[in-house]
């Protein structure tokens, strides 16, 4: 299987040239150097890289394996086979649902799958004033198995996946749509952003507006765990048909989106998230209701633990990263010169595999990278999936008092400052923190349930020091380098 001829990639706004242009350094969730030689170079516009023939085909498709770049669906074009089945779960939202439907517009094929609504009528008629097919479940099965009813139904090479609670842009799912030259993407995604309505201008759905769980932000990206975006939501989703099987785990009334797509990954399939393009979601805006949704999120971590034990971890780190953590927690007089030892040490070991033009200036601008990565990760630990023992410990120890009071105030602070938030910032602060509380509080009621401290566990990855270099057409790899992600 390879990229067709017009496919355009382009580079990942954090890759860069190196060594004067003779080199590309990138890529996520480990950072590559990739080499490339004078023909290589010579296929690059710029930061776009379009598909000519079977070698940029091929240097093209190592960039999109390592994340080094995305597919510019700016520069390709439509899908020559669009034909696309949306299947919309549906329980007890008539509004909602007419409000989709109407977006969809006609000339679609579209099923509407009731998931044993309490007043079914309702969503009969709408279903029928729009011209969906609809399918009445006898009994309630949860998301995974309504979308799966929906497609055991499906004729067409794929499906959307879309929540009743969204409201759809007319180009969401043609430029979805593009991602599907490439014949390895089983699964694309938008970016999902906060509707606005007349229940939405409470300050907590503010909040969520700003701050959704299902927003990930405006990087486009190849989605895999560990990575800047590791998952994401089955609220608006296209994928293959071919490629999905049989669809969602059923067993799973949580989690079973990070599951679908992870299980993807995990066959050799790429699942892409294209924030060019959006769908707007209804948030919750009221308080009780948000809580709740919040903390059923967290209590997905355990099944999914369970599935993908290598890729629920709340936090992923370097032996060298949970070294600087170490140090800097313990606040003690050698704290300091031990955290800068450490991080000069890593930035000479990476400036050392580099091997390139300015190398030092690199080690040490990608192990800032990598401090600034573990103190948030550390941060997050203390403030939202260790949270209880956090509250333990400030009841005895005058450090864990202070830790947690920076890391409660720091994450916060640096969001404010670099994000458009309409919502003053003691509340915006109040309800980071009850976010992080009601989502740890699942994260612990699942592992409560399943009697096991798996999703609460950190994992230590040793980057790989291999230093396999291979010519694919034109590009020679160098492998990873050792700071971890830039």
């Amino acid at each position: 299987m390879t990229l067709p001829v017009g496919f355009a990639v382009v580079l990942d706004a954090r890759t860069r040239f190196v060594d004067g242009g003779r080199a590309l350094l990138g890529g996520a969730p480990t950072t590559h150097l990739v080499r490339l030689t004078p023909r290589a170079r010579r296929l690059f516009d710029g930061r776009t890289l379009r598909v000519r023939d079977a070698a940029s085909a091929a240097l093209a498709d190592r960039l999109l394996e390592l994340s080094i770049a995305h597919p510019g669906v700016d520069e390709i074009p439509p899908h020559p086979d669009p034909r696309c089945t949306y299947v919309i779960p549906v329980h007890d939202r008539p509004r909602q649902l007419d409000r989709l439907l109407a977006g969809i517009g006609p000339g679609n094929e579209v099923i509407v799958v009731d998931d044993a609504s309490t007043g079914p009528a309702a969503i009969a008629a709408v279903a029928e004033r729009h011209g969906a097919r609809l399918v009445a479940l006898p009994r309630n099965l949860g998301p995974a198995g309504a979308r799966n009813a929906g497609l055991r139904l499906v004729r067409t090479p794929f499906v959307a996946f879309v929540d009743s609670d969204i409201v759809l842009a007319d180009d969401t799912v043609p430029t979805l749509l593009k991602h599907f030259h490439d014949p390895r993407t089983a699964v694309a995604v938008p970016r999902i952003t906060g509707l606005r309505t007349a229940t939405s201008e409470t300050w907590i759905g503010r909040y969520e507006n700003t701050r959704g769980s299902l927003d990930l932000g405006a990087r486009p990206a190849s989605v895999q765990p560990g990575s800047y975006v590791s998952w994401v939501s089955t609220a608006c989703l296209v994928a293959r048909v071919s490629a999905i099987g049989d669809g969602f785990d059923e067993s799973m009334r949580v989690g079973e989106d990070v599951d679908f797509g992870w299980r993807a990954v995990a066959a050799g399939w790429r699942v892409r998230f294209e924030p060019s393009v959006a769908a707007a979601h209804e948030h919750r805006a009221r308080f009780g209701d948000w809580f709740v949704r919040k903390v059923q999120y967290g209590t997905g971590a355990h099944p999914l633990a369970v599935r993908h034990p290598r890729a629920v971890a709340p936090a992923i780190m370097a032996p060298w990263s949970a070294a600087l953590a170490v140090a800097v927690l313990a606040q003690r007089r050698w704290s300091v010169p031990a955290a800068a030892a450490i991080c000069a040490v890593t930035a000479a070991r990476i400036s050392r595999r580099l091997d390139v033009e300015g190398a030092a200036g690199l080690g040490v601008r990608l192990t800032a990278g990598g401090v600034v990565g573990t103190l948030l990760q550390t941060g997050g630990l203390i403030t939202r999936h260790w949270w209880p023992v956090t509250a333990v410990g400030c009841l005895f120890s005058r450090r864990v008092r202070r830790a947690a009071a920076v890391a409660a105030v720091a994450d916060v602070l640096l969001e404010y400052a670099n994000s458009r938030v309409d919502l003053d910032l003691p509340r915006y602060w109040l309800g980071h923190r009850l976010d992080d509380v009601a989502y740890g509080s699942g994260v612990w009621l699942s592992a409560i349930r399943g009697r096991s401290a798996a999703s609460l566990l950190p994992q230590l990855r040793r980057p790989s020091t291999s230093r396999r270099s291979g010519r694919r057409n034109g590009a020679v790899s160098r492998g990873p380098a050792p700071g971890g992600t830039p």
